[in-house]
């Protein structure tokens, strides 16, 4: 009996497969462009940056924080990150001003009054409005994800329509070092102390204390951050 044919793969291996081929080159623009995306919906990874990276991140940083200071009544303090998603109105009387650091996220919506201080990250979805007394945030806070802060009010009289109700604003002041989780509200004339934690999806329509850590609809305090020690 003869075997088989000169060359022909041995008896049940099949056909010999093609080599592996890696993925297909991407250009470099492409490439950018897919990175400046990542940046602006993950803005923490600004803080992270490869130095092969650092020179076209600031170059371009630098071109859309002065797009926005040429059209909006906004000021930006060094080494802060903006996603050319987000979007932040701020008309005379109505400034909007961030300290160093701060990182905007895409798809944040920032409406003037309002004052940032060093290092406050404002995560994607985050809608914030100054109404006419304004916002202010403490250094060095956290917003999650779809955060919303209103400054302003709406009248519930059972004399007119909702559309005629006069319009109040207290304002909204939030300390340093605060953590409002994703999901959060915060109403008109509200003040939560330094330090505080509020856990995800709590409605705030109260003050809370510095230090306080507070969940629920309306917002409740249910423990001092301090008596669990750090982990």
């Amino acid at each position: 009996m003869s075997g088989p044919p000169e060359g022909a793969p041995p008896p049940g291996l099949g056909p010999p497969r093609p080599p592996r081929l890696g993925p297909p080159p991407v250009d470099p623009r492409l490439r950018r462009a897919w990175h400046q995306r990542r940046l602006s919906w993950m803005p923490y990874l600004f803080l992270r940056l490869k130095p092969a990276d650092q020179a076209w991140v600031s170059a371009w940083q630098a071109r859309v924080q002065a797009r926005l200071c040429a059209l909006e009544r906004v000021r930006f303090g060094p080494g802060c990150f903006v996603a050319p998603e987000a979007r932040i109105f701020a008309e005379p009387g109505r400034e909007v001003v961030f300290g160093a650091g701060c990182l905007v996220g895409a798809g944040a919506f920032v409406h003037g009054p309002a004052t940032f201080g060093d290092r406050v990250s404002l995560n994607p979805g985050v809608h914030i409005d100054g109404g006419r007394a304004g916002v202010v945030i403490g250094e060095d806070t956290r917003i999650a994800a779809q955060v919303r802060i209103f400054a302003w009010d709406h009248g519930i009289g059972p004399d007119r329509p909702v559309r005629e109700q006069p319009v109040r604003s207290l304002g909204v002041q939030i300390g340093a070092d605060v953590w409002l989780g994703a999901g959060v509200c915060v109403t008109d004339g509200v003040q939560i102390g330094d330090h505080a934690v509020v856990g995800m999806g709590a409605v705030v329509s109260r003050d809370l204390p510095g230090w306080a850590v507070a969940v629920g609809a309306p917002a409740a305090v249910i423990r001092d951050r301090r008596e669990r020690p750090a982990r």
